[in-house]
């Protein structure tokens, strides 16, 4: 399946977002990081540089991992609730280096609620096509991370974050090797 460029660009980000907050380390604890965070995914607009900017965004990763992972009427219903309470309106635009895409919300808003509002309109797009299932964490028995299944078959399993793939399949070859043996 392929999405528009920014669509896959914004569900990218969610993923990225999503991870850190894994349980191993919380890649967002201070507003360095999140600067680091917003200036890798290339985020532009206003900043607050506070502690009230970091808090937001951290609880946006709560709000949107139970997005990822709800079913389809559960999904339509916190996308709607975040556009609604950020009184999205879609415009096109372009800047920077990007192409036309959409924005919903103003540069002057608030860092989460743009934020939000990106990854919602992004998810609207997954909705619409049907592909919910795309959206799912990674297969690894010990992983929590968040995965974008791009491929073509939608057999992509396992995250990015770490080595879970290979862990399972030499799990798998381990315990196929022990049921062999007499």
């Amino acid at each position: 399946m392929k999405f528009a460029p920014d669509t896959e660009t914004s569900l990218q980000t969610v993923v990225h977002l999503l991870n850190t907050a894994l349980p191993e380390v919380d890649g967002l604890l201070t507003g360095a990081d999140l600067d680091e965070f917003v200036a890798r995914e290339e985020y532009t607009g206003a900043r607050t540089h506070n502690e009230a900017e970091l808090r937001s965004v951290r609880h946006l990763r709560e709000t949107l991992r139970a997005l990822w992972i709800a079913g389809e009427d559960e999904a339509v219903v916190i996308v709607n609730n975040i556009l609604r309470n950020a009184r999205a309106l879609p415009q096109l635009v372009k800047h920077d280096h990007w192409n036309y895409h959409l924005h919903a919300t103003s540069p002057a808003a608030p860092l989460a609620e743009r934020m939000a509002v990106e990854a919602a309109m992004a998810i609207v797009d997954v909705l619409r096509s049907g592909e919910k299932q795309r959206l799912r964490i990674c297969a690894g028995s010990d992983c929590e991370a968040a995965v974008l299944d791009l491929s073509r078959n939608r057999s992509k399993l396992y995250c990015q974050t770490g080595n879970c793939a290979n862990r399972e399949h030499v799990r798998a070859y381990r315990q196929r090797r022990a049921a062999l043996r007499p």
